[in-house]
């Protein structure tokens, strides 16, 4: 017993110094949006960062009505059970791929932090392309502005900045992508909106990313810039490799193994479901490293067609 008391004491003393402790990040969560998930953790004694995204999980009802949509989209053109206009809507165009014009709105400080280069920007949208190419979606600038905002350049998730920000910048229509570049505070990396989301909150839609893990940032291991590749995957319709965790849907993606939490770094041989596959690691939406990251599956890339097709294109 003595033994006992004397290691909760350590335990106690180490969790009141934050040592044994990771630091808790409050999600804010909006009327409607769904469980918000939170992502990794920041190693605040080394200030390293573990990837952490705060695009909203869908809420199991929501879910639902998707996949009841996407199954109909399909049906009525032709394909497999899993496509658009459902609840008696007409369904949309069906793209399988297409040209997508991205709008960079660069949020800095007053003092300048946080500003990028034209090099770094465009090396970001080759990395998109080099992510997305295989699939038949390419991505060209169509625009750049600069914001000196230090309100802006610290938005939180769903914060009135944030809001009032994507407001007075947001270009385009809903097949057209804008990205926000800004400080994001908590170890954040980024978020993202889904194309079910689009036709409610408009102005909302789009893309936020650390400007440091954009090519040649330093949110090492996350400066490849496929945090940008993970987000838009996410704006594409796509949702993590581990959402639903051994669950038989898991992510709405046949073949995406299952994968009950998300992996860092580079786990090669990680196995955590007892179907087949091991965890896919390798996927742009896990949470690996950058250089870890190289795929999307051919699943994964029908989903994104349907999804386009459904909530997007020509809206």
């Amino acid at each position: 017993m003595a033994r006992v008391l004397a290691a909760l004491a350590v335990v106690a003393l180490l969790v009141g110094f934050g040592w044994a402790a990771t630091p808790a990040l409050v999600p804010h969560e909006e009327e409607g949006t769904g469980e918000v998930c939170e992502c990794g953790h920041v190693n605040e004694d080394e200030q390293q960062f573990s990837r952490r995204c705060m695009t909203p999980q869908p809420t199991f009802k929501e879910s639902a009505q998707v996949e009841k949509a996407l199954k109909a989209h399909r049906a009525a053109k032709g394909g497999p059970p899993g496509g658009g206009g459902g609840g008696g809507e007409p369904p949309g165009p069906s793209v399988t791929g297409g040209l997508i014009n991205v709008h960079f709105h660069v949020i800095t400080s007053t003092s300048g932090e946080g500003s990028l280069s034209a090099a770094q920007i465009g090396a970001q949208i080759d990395v998109l392309n080099a992510a997305f190419g295989t699939w038949g979606w390419s991505f060209t600038l169509a625009s750049v502005d600069y914001t000196a905002n230090n309100t802006w350049f610290n938005m939180g998730y769903g914060s009135g900045s944030e809001r009032r920000a994507k407001a007075a910048l947001r270009k385009g229509s809903a097949d057209d992508l804008n990205i926000y570049t800004a400080n994001l505070g908590g170890g954040l990396l980024g978020w993202a909106t889904f194309p079910q989301n689009y036709a409610a909150k408009p102005s909302l839609d789009g893309v936020v990313l650390l400007y440091s893990s954009l090519p040649g940032g330093d949110a090492v291991p996350y400066n490849l810039g496929d945090t940008a590749t993970h987000e838009v995957g996410h704006w594409m319709g796509l949702y993590h490799t581990f959402q639903g965790g051994c669950s038989e849907t898991n992510d709405y993606v046949a073949d995406t193994p299952a994968e009950q939490s998300p992996a860092y770094g580079c786990p090669v041989g990680r196995d955590t479901c007892s179907s087949p596959g091991l965890d896919p690691i390798h996927n742009f939406m896990d949470y690996t490293d950058d250089s870890c990251m190289d795929h999307f599956t051919a699943g994964q890339d029908a989903r994104m067609d349907g999804m386009f097709s459904l909530y997007r294109s020509g809206k």
